[in-house]
């Protein structure tokens, strides 16, 4: 058993490459070790999201600007380093690391170095998870840097997850929630009896389909800000796929008495999470939401981040083969992730009930493991 940690100044580093996935993950992470009363610095080279995404902050989170100078001497030394998804730490702060000051009175010590890699379901995240990568050369030579795997299963680092997380699912009035959306947009009444779907999304081929099938029961479609409100709004003038037809296309512009279409603000994280809870399906994108559409237990698409050599698509494959996804489900994927020219198959009452079954079964198996916050604290544990 390792022994408990005391509180520990943790410096976490993230650069923000497109999207809010990078620094959306990294604030889920910093906020649930200062909870637990750690003291983190957060070294991130755009936080502009951060104004949304957790607007009030939290304490003990500090926000460094990447590359301002490292900490002063007599501030303290970092216990633990962590680059997020493979962004390098600046020489200057490895070198202020490993040559600590005499001012702050003292003795040298390694921080645990840790490598918080991407999210994958595939065979290789089980293999790497925990493997040693010792430092030769420079300041910090003699270290060790640590690949740590996010994943789904028990021989990876697991999913984040606050504490409370599953008692504030528990305790969400759905129904609360979308009477005070239907009042806030102005939708009248009925909204008890829609379908009502999110979507966060880059811009799927398929998307007009979706929004033709909107038409065929009331549907309530809460688009979010940015790629997706483009997307959305680019299908409804006929230019998201031109092959699908102009015709088609106009037709659900003049038409749409059973489709409404909400175009939300930015919102915080915890109002996401509550979104996501609210709908009956979601279409969710990148890392951190797919985790948060786990958590929600609901029917979802998941649209993988697009990688040129087509990487994505054996990511995207080993996903669904964990989720133990039905057929079904896995024909949406292919269909909204453009891995084949399929129709859009929208699903039926009986199939989405399916959808949402397999994924309350998946959350059900991730609820009995550790979350990665707790397996990141035990792994510093074993190695300070």
């Amino acid at each position: 058993m390792s022994r408990p940690l005391p509180p520990l100044q943790w410096d976490v580093f993230c650069r923000v490459i497109d999207n809010f996935g990078d620094i959306g993950v990294c604030w889920r992470l910093v906020a649930q070790l200062a909870a637990l009363g750690h003291r983190v610095r957060l070294w991130v080279d755009d936080a502009s999201a951060l104004q949304w995404m957790a607007p009030q902050g939290c304490p003990g989170v500090e926000l460094r600007a990447w590359g301002s100078p490292p900490p002063s001497p007599d501030e303290p030394a970092p216990d633990v380093m962590v680059e997020a998804f493979g962004c390098d730490i600046a020489p200057e702060f490895i070198a202020y690391s490993a040559y600590p000051s005499s001012a702050r009175g003292q003795k040298s010590s390694k921080p645990v170095w840790i490598n918080l890699e991407y999210l994958s379901a595939e065979a290789y995240v089980e293999r790497n998870h925990r493997l040693p990568s010792p430092i030769l050369s420079g300041p910090a030579a003699g270290w060790t840097r640590w690949f740590f795997y996010p994943g789904f299963t028990p021989g990876t680092g697991g999913l984040l997850r606050e504490p409370d997380l599953m008692a504030r699912r528990e305790a969400f009035d759905r129904s609360a929630w979308r009477a005070e959306h239907a009042a806030a947009f102005g939708l009248g009444d009925g909204c008890a009896e829609q379908r009502w779907v999110s979507l966060f999304c880059y811009e799927p081929a398929a998307l007009p389909e979706l929004l033709r099938h909107g038409q065929t029961r009331p549907t309530q479609l809460l688009v979010t800000p940015g790629r997706p409100t483009a997307a959305v709004r680019a299908a409804l003038a006929g230019g998201c796929d031109q092959k699908i037809g102009q015709k088609g296309l106009q037709r659900l512009s003049d038409k749409r008495e059973q489709l409404s279409i909400s175009y939300l603000p930015h919102r915080p994280q915890p109002a996401f999470d509550e979104m996501l809870w609210a709908c009956d399906f979601n279409a969710v994108r990148g890392e951190d939401s797919l985790v948060r559409a786990l958590w929600a237990g609901q029917a979802f698409v998941w649209q993988i981040y697009p990688q040129h050599d087509n990487a994505h698509h054996d990511k995207l494959w080993a996903f669904l083969d964990w989720l133990q996804a039905p057929a079904s489900l896995r024909q949406f994927h292919a269909t909204w992730n453009g891995l084949d020219a399929e129709p859009l198959q929208w699903p039926g009452d009986d199939t989405q009930a399916e959808w949402t079954a397999c994924t309350r079964a998946a959350r059900a198996r991730l609820l009995t493991q550790d979350n990665l916050v707790a397996q990141l604290l035990g792994f510093v544990a074993e190695k300070r």
